[in-house]
């Protein structure tokens, strides 16, 4: 795979504030990619419990219900990327990559590093840091693997966290309903995703221009 490049398939975006939290989301509306190993479903990107990291989660292979989650795997051809800019000119300065070794059951990170490649493609950037087995579905306790330098890593699967209730926003574009209800019926209530998540001490992004950090998510299939 270390030959290989890898080619955009699916992609989502947001800007970070270093103190701030935000989240971007793409559910059932891209055909190209559904019931695909590189449907993105979320990116969350948020301060952590220790306030000088960050955490970068990833959210996948969405809509899935238990009975099918049991059965859900990462895919050894398939890269989860989270790119970030540092200095607000909408170029990738950063990437970390997380990709599954399915010999072992483990997803594998690198980075964060400065990419050899940008844009549309991408290579796997230098040596594995750290590795995570994969946590299985229904597990009590989940996996977490911890380097030296102080990032933390988690993959498996996990309950939908995004909110929407899709069928009243169906309503308001048909011109039946004029908002939301207050509560609402959550759409994705009893499915689930496959996440990575990444927790990454600030002082390993380097120079962050403003303070602010614009992150986008990508997977890539191997060509």
């Amino acid at each position: 795979m270390k030959s290989k490049k890898l080619l955009l398939t699916g992609v989502i975006a947001a800007a970070v504030v270093a103190t701030g939290i935000i989240y971007a989301a793409d559910h059932i509306d891209a055909p190209a990619v559904t019931n695909q190993t590189t449907d993105i479903t979320d990116m969350y990107v948020f301060r952590g419990e220790n306030v000088n990291n960050l955490v970068f989660v990833a959210n996948t292979q969405g809509l899935r219900t238990p009975a099918q989650t049991s059965a859900l795997k990462f895919d050894a051809n398939t890269l989860i990327e989270f790119n970030i800019d540092t200095n607000g000119d909408a170029i990738e300065d950063l990437v970390i990559q997380g990709s599954y070794d399915a010999s072992s059951d483990k997803i594998q990170l690198r980075g964060p590093v400065a990419p050899s490649e940008k844009g549309l493609r991408s290579k796997l950037e230098g040596n594995v840091l750290l590795e995570v087995a994969v946590t299985p579905y229904a597990a009590s306790t989940p996996i977490v693997a911890t380097s030296a330098s102080g990032i933390k890593l988690f993959a498996g699967p996990r309950d939908d966290p995004f909110y929407f209730d899709l069928n009243q926003y169906k309503a308001i574009l048909g011109g039946t309903a004029t908002g939301f209800n207050n509560p609402g019926v959550d759409a994705f209530a009893g499915t689930n995703v496959l996440s990575l998540v990444v927790e990454v001490p600030k002082t390993l992004l380097g120079t962050v221009t403003g303070g602010k950090v614009n992150v986008w998510l990508e997977t890539k299939k191997k060509i």
